[in-house]
C-alpha cells in the first residue's frame, strides 16, 4: 500500500470511492494482522486477499496509480 497513489482528483466523486476503496483494504489488512496474531491463519489469509481485492478493484478501475505493477494488480490496459 505505500507504493499506491490515489491517482483521481481531490474534489470528487471518485476521490471519496478511492478513499473508501483504501480504507476497505486497510480495515482488512489490519483483520489479517489480528488473525495471524491469534495463530488463525485461515481467515488472515482470506483478510489479505480481500485487502487486495479492494485495491486491484481500484487499480483496475484507475482509482490507484500502481506504477505500472501488471504483475501484481489486474490493469486495464
Amino acid at each position: 500500500m505505500r507504493k499506491l497513489k490515489i491517482s483521481v482528483p481531490e474534489r470528487s466523486y471518485m476521490r471519496r470511492l478511492a478513499e473508501d476503496f483504501l480504507g476497505m483494504a486497510k480495515s482488512y489488512w489490519s483483520d489479517a494482522i489480528s488473525f495471524s496474531k491469534k495463530g488463525d491463519y485461515v481467515n488472515a489469509f482470506a483478510c489479505i486477499n480481500y485487502a487486495h481485492g479492494w485495491l486491484d478493484c481500484g487499480a483496475r478501475i484507475g482509482l490507484f496509480d500502481v506504477g505500472g505493477n501488471d504483475q501484481l494488480f489486474t490493469l486495464f490496459e
